[in-house]
């Protein structure tokens, strides 16, 4: 897949190895067990997803609709928690984060969110609570110590319109939980905080000044039609194309210092990443997984669009080292490490 494009010399000496949702690809994702796992098998930093309960605490879940990675409906408890709710602009209908106390949440256990492609993640059904980010933070503290590296966090901050037009904003709950747990910068391993929008990035950026000895920021970007919320809810015509290109890669290096774009981005651009590291910005694609659904054509293995197909997750792995990017989003993170240590960098 990564072989055609163009090599760029990265700004990273070596490529982080960003554990997506932990080891999701063996246990059920954002769930402390998936943490441990991906910090075990290598990864440079682990990355919550994280969403507000009704009491104002950030957990670590996909989205704030709960559906389908706990096992909320099957619970007659919380059976009359079920509603429909407009989140950035979408109608959903299931069980929201927003309308549970921790207390309550931490009565639910986390299940596989797709497990027609990762069926033996479903083993670990219901054995896991929820986590909340100041666990998340414990653990990645108690792993640092326990393996001598410093493990990091990349947080993103789900939904920030929404939860701050419900008087659940999460920027500065994560701030002040990062403050309080995460302020030792010789201890402590990095910090990237994430979003899809571009406000909060930049209203960030003033919070915690150009050069804050731990915190990065990064703006994540969806395919090339696909627009910011923050940009939909103002009538703001601009797509996440008009980021890509060199003078909207100098604007996001004016409140940010990296860029997430989907992988296929970095095909349909192929001068993204030598643009980005052009406006000093760091390259973390996202997702690399290892089932046959996710590779491109060419890499896929025989079997079933879940069947696991390592080696052609480093063949696209390696093309996308050599063509220069500063880390990798990734669901299996040993196969990361594998890969960031087996590529020889430009």
């Amino acid at each position: 897949m990564a072989g055609v494009l163009p090599q760029s010399e990265p700004l990273a000496e070596r490529a982080l190895v960003i554990a997506h949702r932990g080891a999701s690809a063996w246990r059920p994702e954002h769930t402390l067990a998936a943490y441990r796992k991906a910090i075990e098998d290598g990864a440079d930093v682990i990355e919550p997803d994280l969403v507000c309960t009704r009491d104002g605490v950030l957990v670590a879940r996909h989205e704030n609709e709960i559906s389908g990675t706990t096992n909320v409906a099957d619970l007659p408890a919380f059976a009359d928690r079920r509603t429909t709710r407009v989140v950035d602009g979408q109608s959903l209908t299931g069980w929201f984060t927003e309308d549970f106390t921790l207390a309550e949440l931490k009565t639910l256990r986390a299940r596989e969110r797709i497990p027609a492609l990762r069926p033996h993640n479903t083993a670990w059904n219901d054995q896991f609570e929820i986590p909340t980010f100041d666990e998340v933070m414990a653990l990645a503290r108690e792993m640092s110590t326990q393996t001598g590296r410093a493990i990091g966090l990349y947080p993103e901050t789900k939904h920030p319109s929404y939860f701050r037009g419900i008087g659940l904003p999460e920027e500065e709950t994560l701030l002040e939980a990062l403050a309080a747990h995460w302020s030792d910068a010789e201890a402590c391993g990095p910090v990237f905080i994430q979003s899809f929008e571009t406000a909060n990035l930049r209203a960030l950026r003033h919070q915690i000044g150009a050069h804050h000895p731990v915190i990065r920021l990064v703006q994540l970007m969806g395919m090339d039609a696909a627009q910011s919320f923050d940009w939909t809810s103002q009538h703001d015509s601009r797509r996440y194309a008009d980021l890509m290109t060199a003078d909207g890669l100098r604007t996001i290096a004016d409140y940010a210092d990296a860029i997430g774009p989907d992988k296929h981005a970095l095909l349909a651009h192929p001068a993204l990443i030598g643009d980005a590291h052009a406006a000093g910005l760091l390259v973390h694609p996202y997702t690399f997984r290892p089932e046959n659904a996710f590779l491109p054509a060419a890499l896929r293995g025989p079997g079933s669009d879940a069947t696991r197909h390592p080696d052609g997750l480093l063949a696209e792995l390696r093309g996308m080292l050599e063509a220069g990017i500063d880390g990798l989003f990734i669901d299996d993170p040993a196969l990361g490490r594998r890969a960031v240590e087996a590529t020889n960098r430009p």
